[in-house]
């Protein structure tokens, strides 16, 4: 099989008939590992440096002009066609659909899962990701906290919603772990590790995100996703 995308005259395939990731480590990025690790769906991993500004390679662009990881190229997509894809969240509803896992085919379910899935796209992201720019990267040198100040508030506020829906559960879902815990573990890990912020937002009185936390990094899918495109 040969792949017909520009991204493959950068990075080529070498196992052309699988599901190919474009993708690194980061909180968004671990989404689609842990996905394909848990779905054991066969795909290619290719890692984007990011840091060497190889997500504005020209053939990277070709496949995501937002220029953002992660992508992906489904040689056998919808229908047998290749599927092009970015979007970490319309991914993950791709990659549940193909495998039929992870996400239910109850509709009532299934849209409350793709709400908690909106809900870490919209809101968890975003503000955990500016916690981590004032709390460690060039936000720190501000002298005005108050932008950091706002962000850790609202990051708090967001953790103490997903700890009342998760009081009595196991899951974000009753019915078992899904692509709403999927989104949301990468970004809880890279606020209390990488972002050094797990005093700031007092994250040890979360007991139900806690225990959540580590039931999900207990699973030997989530711990394979972890590490995909690290190295």
């Amino acid at each position: 099989m040969t792949l017909n995308h520009a991204i493959f005259t950068r990075w080529p395939a070498k196992y052309p008939d699988r599901l190919q990731l474009f993708s690194l480590p980061t909180p968004n990025g671990v989404k689609i590992g842990i996905m394909l690790e848990e779905t054991g769906l066969a795909y290619e991993p290719h890692r984007i440096d990011i840091l060497a500004n190889e997500n504005q390679d020209p053939a990277f662009l070709e496949l995501n002009p937002n220029g953002k990881i992660p992508a992906i190229y489904d040689p056998d997509g919808p229908s047998g066609r290749p599927l092009a894809l970015f979007e970490s969240g319309a991914i993950l509803i791709y990659l549940a659909e193909k495998t039929g896992q992870l996400l239910s085919t109850d509709p009532g379910k299934r849209y409350e899962t793709i709400q908690w899935l909106m809900w870490q796209m919209g809101g968890v992201g975003p503000m955990f990701g500016q916690v981590g720019f004032f709390n460690k990267f060039a936000g720190k040198a501000y002298e005005d906290k108050r932008p950091l100040n706002r962000y850790v508030a609202e990051s708090a506020r967001l953790l103490g919603v997903l700890d009342e829906r998760l009081a009595g559960r196991n899951w974000v879902m009753d019915d078992g772990f899904s692509i709403a815990d999927i989104s949301l573990l990468g970004w809880v890990r890279n606020l209390i590790g990488f972002y050094e912020a797990r005093d700031l937002v007092d994250f040890d009185r979360f007991t139900s995100v806690q225990r959540w936390f580590d039931r999900g990094l207990s699973r030997p899918a989530v711990l394979r996703g972890l590490q995909v495109t690290a190295a």
